[in-house]
């Protein structure tokens, strides 16, 4: 069993949760589904993200384009994580010249209807990794790994209430903080699609989370954060974040799903157990809303390491982006599944947020 303390200004936020004032510090619209006008700011992204799991064949995918069009391209990740641990990729960065459509490089984002209904489809190539260790190797990877053509269609609908939005005033901190994005929301969904590698197909019936963010953003300005979605079925669902500040202060934020709707948490207790590359291969969170108190173990299927870099005034900075297939139980016995990110800034070579 987990013991979760309660501070007094949790207690403060419990109330005022119960009085339903926190959703008053965001503002969000269903014009926030579509493209922003882009800040001045160089490393202005607008980014769209969806994933999607079968829990019968314990499988899944997660797409991501990120619009950098100050920087005239767009961020484009595709990893599907297949049932006998095979993980098939593709990472681009695509010319752009507009922030109206996320729709770039064989890579596809439409709102069918807004709060309800989105799609995404790929049509391109993939890279075929029988070990996912071979994504610590990029330049090696690109080289070497066998290619197969690739076509993902991945529909959602949503379950839940939507979360987040844009603050409505300067003192109230953004979902990854102000030095990493502006506005931010996220549902979790009903999913269907079908995915396509070469002469293998798979069609997908499941359950999948989808998230959608605009500001600037530098991924190496975090310096470390770990997030766990994952849908319990249809009524449950988790989105929990705990993430540093360059001071070390400690975030958590995120919502529980529990019968379609959002509670929000405040506390959570992370729990990690590492494998010999310091990387995440199991989890166990306590989490507390204003209603109940839960207890969550998650276990990593198969881990996509995954890297991040730039030059930053001169200076290269980077960072590890551990991306996990997980299973879950809730502590009823009730089975999960869904995805596990640990973001971290690397200090000469080493994850500054392990071993916590």
């Amino acid at each position: 069993m987990i013991a979760i303390a309660v501070s007094n200004n949790d207690y403060k936020i419990c109330r005022l949760l119960k009085k339903g004032e926190s959703m008053s510090r965001y503002r969000l619209d269903t014009v926030d589904e579509y493209g922003h006008q882009p800040t001045a700011d160089s490393n202005f992204n607008e980014s769209v993200y969806l994933n999607g799991w079968d829990p019968q064949q314990k499988m899944g995918v997660w797409m991501r384009l990120g619009n950098r069009v100050n920087e005239g391209h767009a961020e484009l990740s595709v990893c599907i994580y297949l049932p006998d641990g095979r993980v098939a990729c593709q990472f681009l960065r695509p010319a752009i010249d507009t922030n109206e459509r996320h729709s770039a490089g064989g890579l596809d984002y439409e709102v069918q209807e807004p709060f309800k209904a989105v799609s995404m489809r790929y049509c391109g190539e993939a890279m075929m990794l029988d070990d996912p260790q071979v994504l610590r190797e990029p330049r090696k990877m690109f080289k070497t790994a066998p290619r197969a053509s690739c076509e993902i269609t991945l529909s959602h609908i949503g379950l839940s209430p939507m979360n987040g939005g844009e603050p409505t005033n300067h003192e109230t901190d953004t979902m990854y903080g102000r030095d990493f994005s502006l506005g931010h929301f996220n549902q979790h969904s009903r999913i269907t699609g079908k995915i396509t590698l070469g002469d293998e197909s798979w069609d997908l019936k499941g359950f999948g989370w989808r998230d959608h963010s605009w500001g600037p953003r530098y991924w190496t300005n975090i310096n470390f954060y770990r997030l766990f979605v994952a849908n319990f079925g249809e009524d449950r669902g988790i989105m929990m974040l705990k993430r540093t500040d360059c001071e070390m202060k400690v975030h958590r934020r995120g919502v529980l799903m529990f019968d379609g709707q959002y509670e929000e948490i405040i506390d959570m207790d992370v729990m990690t157990e590492w494998d010999e590359n310091k990387d995440p291969k199991a989890v166990r969170l306590g989490v507390r809303t204003a209603n109940r108190a839960v207890v969550l173990n998650g276990k990593i299927i198969t881990l996509a390491p995954l890297r991040n870099h730039r030059q930053i005034d001169g200076q290269t900075v980077e960072s590890r982006i551990a991306e996990g297939f997980t299973e879950w139980s809730w502590d009823d016995g009730r089975p999960g599944i869904g995805i596990t990110e640990y973001i971290e800034r690397l200090e000469d070579g080493e994850p500054v947020g392990f071993p916590l």
